[in-house]
């Protein structure tokens, strides 16, 4: 038995593959997660098992760096402590700015680092600690960035998810309406969520369609009042901690294209159209999508290539012509033929034993 830290940022980009991280490790090992305040919303049923390990975002303004650099110390003060005291052995990093204080407080008490690489491109945190690291665990061998020389560290996984999502009846959709999951994500939501709706304005006079929604908290209520404006039938949520639970009811989503979120999608056959982040750092949400467009299990657009026209006549499409979907079906059910669970407990354990 080994005692594990899985460092993480607050997103949840970084907190969903340490929770999946965790449970893939927890029967065998002792293993706690690090994270920041803005994990705390994932991370309720581990209340015993998390660390909070706050670092202030670093913002190239005189006062702000003095206040980064001392919220970088007293976090590696407590990092350092919290790994000692903790006896930890691994340190597994998720990757984003909030593993620097724990990642480089292993290096202090050599303690051996390994990386999660849950994107299609190589994260600067992830990069930074490469050469320290012992492996990398990653989804692709092919990943954007990465060193040719420093090839050897991969280690490929299959997409990491929860437990749970194994045990989940693959997609069917108990309403007779067709069902459209809206996923906006955390950053800039509401400029996306504007994107759709005269759309789907125009789309609900003239095909029943259920609308579930998920946005920022701040637009909650403006889009609830929205949809009963116009008669649209309509869930509409900020966060739900087990999203794939409704992804079951969905005949199709449209949402960004954090790793996390697709790789469900594509479990859970799910069909979708992603439109990236345009800000995303380095572009990944991209590269994330392009993965799964390249293999014929999704449709990809810039959000610069979207308007209410085209959304109205692609959706509209959709839903005469089932074989569109069906079609990205067959191929989630192909490349899902693999017992992903089996596959990934039997490297993990290989790889850190």
């Amino acid at each position: 038995m080994k005692n594990i830290v899985i460092s993480t940022g607050g997103s949840g980009g970084h907190v969903k593959p340490a929770i999946a991280l965790y449970e893939y490790l927890e029967k065998d090992n002792k293993v706690f997660i690090t994270t920041d305040k803005r994990g705390l919303m994932y991370l309720k049923n581990y209340y015993s098992k998390y660390k909070i390990i706050n670092l202030t975002k670093l913002n190239f303004n005189f006062f702000k760096i003095i206040q980064f650099v001392g919220s970088f110390i007293y976090s590696l003060i407590q990092s350092i402590f919290f790994l000692s005291q903790k006896k930890i052995n691994i340190v597994i990093s998720t990757g984003g700015y909030m593993s620097l204080p724990v990642c480089i407080a292993a290096k202090i008490v050599n303690i051996k680092i390994y990386l999660l690489e849950p994107n299609q491109v190589l994260g600067r945190s992830n990069l930074f600690f490469l050469k320290h690291c012992e492996k990398i665990l990653t989804y692709e061998e092919d990943i954007k960035n990465f060193p040719k020389k420093l090839k050897q560290k991969i280690v490929k996984l299959r997409p990491l998810m929860k437990k749970d999502i194994f045990n989940i009846k693959n997609n069917v959709n108990k309403r007779k309406k067709f069902s459209i999951l809206i996923i906006g994500g955390s950053q800039a939501a509401l400029k996306f969520d504007e994107l759709f709706n005269e759309a789907l304005t125009k789309l609900s006079k003239e095909h029943d369609i259920f609308i579930y929604h998920q946005t920022s908290k701040d637009n909650e209520n403006n889009l609830k009042n929205f949809y009963i404006k116009h008669g649209i039938d309509h869930e509409v949520f900020f966060f739900k901690e087990n999203l794939y639970e409704i992804f079951i009811n969905c005949n199709f989503a449209i949402t960004r294209a954090g790793a996390s979120t697709i790789n469900e999608l594509v479990f859970l056959r799910v069909p979708f159209l992603a439109i990236p982040f345009p800000y995303a750092k380095d572009d990944h949400q991209f590269f994330n999508a392009e993965y799964y467009f390249k293999k014929n299990m999704c449709w990809l657009k810039r959000e610069k290539e979207i308007n209410s026209e085209i959304l109205y006549d692609f959706l509209g499409n959709l839903i005469k012509n089932k074989n569109f979907i069906d079609e990205k079906k067959r191929n989630m059910i192909e490349f899902n033929k693999l017992n992903f669970w089996d596959h990934n407990l039997k490297i993990l354990k290989k790889t850190i034993e």
